[in-house]
């Protein structure tokens, strides 16, 4: 099953968020973020990835996700 346009979208935020630290966040500004980007954001909040629905902090179960998906990334770039 391939990955829909909106996956995408969720992983490209995920990839954007600090895996270093827990006290970092972004922050997605409707009135000038792609609208995919906001959608991203909302869904990811609904799931419990992140901890608003316009960005905020990764929740541990986000944590997990971006790890993952920058372990995705490295291989698919390798």
């Amino acid at each position: 099953m391939p990955f829909s346009a909106d996956h995408l979208a969720e992983l490209n935020l995920l990839a954007q968020f600090p895996s270093t630290s827990s006290q970092e966040g972004i922050k997605v500004h409707a009135h000038s973020a792609a609208p995919e980007t906001v959608r991203a954001a909302e869904t990811l909040f609904a799931r419990g990835l992140i901890s608003q629905k316009d960005g905020g902090y990764l929740t541990p179960l986000g944590a997990e996700a971006v790890e993952l998906t920058q372990k995705l990334q490295s291989i698919l770039t390798s």
